[in-house]
């Protein structure tokens, strides 16, 4: 079993040997970014394989070397499986590790990269064990690595595939950030969602409203906590932008805003400021539209968003928002949307947004099933809505994976492996056009995790099952083996230092 995690469209054993990799020589073409050969040696390096001198240069492999070639080529892979779609994926890639050579090709460099990425998890040290870890180098000893003999043609199924963390309830900053984006990489996902802002925080900097780093230093349970300054978002944008990983910033309103009225309180109804709060229950802050420092407040904060975010998209939130009229509710999705599109980024709204005017391509992000808003989902979806899937009860990774399990909640359900893993995006919201769904993000919010172990835990192995339901056809999908592909990941995630749960669902 091929330890590949998300499944490719097509895998195809070749003739011929093992081919040992002693050293590679990397040829690549022109006209990719100037980082681009230090993120394939990082590849490389992380699979136990030596790349000479980390030189990137045309040329035939001398002794020793085994050469592998990179290619832009329009016409590489397959198109997205299992989604009808008329447009082949810009992402397909195809592999192939053949007579004594590797040869990758794709249609742009995010799927060279991706050809490298499985590349590395095909890789098997001297003694057999699979290795596969972004960004994180592995050692070799006692013999040569190795590769199978295999052809792969592959392209995702949906292009959003993504991860939303939760930063505020118990701050993670830009060291665990930068470990996040390498675990987003390694699935190749294309998303890091931040949830930047709510009631116990405020986790980036607004040069426009400076007085907000008041309310940064405040988590779950009290204690210090901190903020992303604009100089740390513009370093982790750099540093996911060469994994082809885009930051997508979210600022929660109309609700989940206590954070911003403890420092302001002029955005209440009284004028007074709120009380820190280091709770987690949900739904009790809120804006007031008609009050005159509303507006003004979101035109600052959205502004500055949008002008430090170098992706398209700005998340504005609009979830449990409890104790708000419909009317004034709409009022607040219809003034975000139109701010966000002024500065010339798309508009992101949890699946409460299809309450408000929608507009052709705004994505909302569906979490919770609610019978009563089907009807306004399909609605949004025939105004031009486009849906992310990241339903509680399979994509929120951090429910607990059981009763016993000491982390997490358990609103949701509780979420195994197998939960994370058998589900359609498609078939969530009844009536839902299937070319409506943009992706799928998993979620993993933070009131019980404090550390990245604890993090980690609850990602893997589960961010894997969801990689694979946003990358793989549906029909291409296989529980028992997607266990044993992910069990033969696990001595990797160990090298690495990545904290797992062990669920009995894989024999590790």
């Amino acid at each position: 079993m091929l330890p590949l995690v998300p499944w490719p469209t097509e895998v195809t054993p070749a003739s011929g040997p093992s081919l040992a990799l002693p050293a590679v020589r990397v040829d690549l073409p022109d006209g990719l970014p100037a980082w681009f050969g230090a993120r394939v040696a990082e590849q490389l390096d992380a699979a136990g394989v030596t790349v000479r001198g980390h030189q990137f240069s045309a040329g035939e492999a001398s002794d020793g070397e085994v050469r592998l070639t990179l290619r832009l080529d329009d016409a590489a892979g397959p198109p997205a499986p299992g989604t009808g779609a008329d447009e082949p994926s810009p992402e397909r890639y195809s592999l192939r590790t053949t007579d004594g050579a590797i040869v990758a090709t794709a249609a742009e460099p995010v799927g060279l990269l991706h050809a490298v990425r499985t590349l590395r998890q095909l890789v098997r040290p001297a003694d057999g064990t699979p290795t596969s870890v972004e960004g994180t180098p592995t050692s070799v000893e006692g013999g040569i690595p190795t590769v199978p003999a295999v052809v792969v043609h592959d392209a995702p199924r949906f292009a959003w595939r993504g991860l939303s963390v939760d930063v505020v309830r118990h701050w993670f900053g830009p060291d665990d950030l930068r470990a996040v984006v390498d675990l987003v990489g390694a699935f190749k996902l294309r998303v890091l969602h931040l949830h930047l802002t709510d009631d116990q925080g405020w986790r980036i900097e607004i040069p426009s409203r400076p007085e907000l780093e008041k309310a940064s230093d405040n988590q779950v349970g009290g204690g210090t906590a901190g903020y992303l300054t604009v100089d740390d978002f513009t370093a982790l944008q750099d540093y996911a932008a060469e994994r082809y990983v885009t930051i997508v910033p979210e600022f929660d309103m109309p609700g989940h805003v206590n954070a911003a009225t403890h420092v302001y309180g002029q955005l209440t109804a009284d004028g007074l400021a709120t009380d820190a709060y280091d709770g987690i229950e949900v739904g009790f802050s809120r804006l007031w539209f008609d009050n005159p420092a509303t507006e003004p407040f979101l035109r600052d904060v959205i502004g500055d968003l949008a002008r430090m975010t170098r992706g398209e998209w700005v998340h504005v939130g609009g979830d449990e928002v409890l104790t708000m009229e419909h009317e004034e509710f709409a009022r607040f999705v219809d003034l975000a949307a139109r701010i966000v599109r002024e500065h010339g980024k798309t508009p992101i709204f949890w699946q409460e947004g299809a309450r408000g005017p929608v507009e052709p391509g705004t994505l909302l992000q569906y979490w919770e099933p609610k019978g009563e808003e089907f009807e306004r989902f399909v609605a949004a979806a025939d105004a031009g809505a486009r849906f992310i899937m990241s339903p509680g009860n399979h994509a929120y990774l951090d429910m607990k994976y059981t009763p016993e399990h000491p982390l997490g909640l358990h609103w949701a359900g509780y979420v195994e492996l197998r939960d994370s893993y058998d589900w359609e995006p498609t078939a969530v919201i009844d009536g839902l056009p299937a070319g409506a769904v943009a992706g799928v993000e998993a979620a993993v919010w933070t009131e019980t995790l404090t550390t990245r172990d604890e993090l980690f835990s609850m990602l893997l192995p589960r961010l894997g099952a969801v990689a694979e339901v946003a990358w793989t056809a549906a029909a291409a999908k296989d529980f028992d083996g997607f266990a044993a592909r992910t069990a033969g990941l696990a001595p990797a995630w160990r090298a690495a230092g990545w904290t797992f749960h062990q669920t009995p669902q894989v024999a590790w």
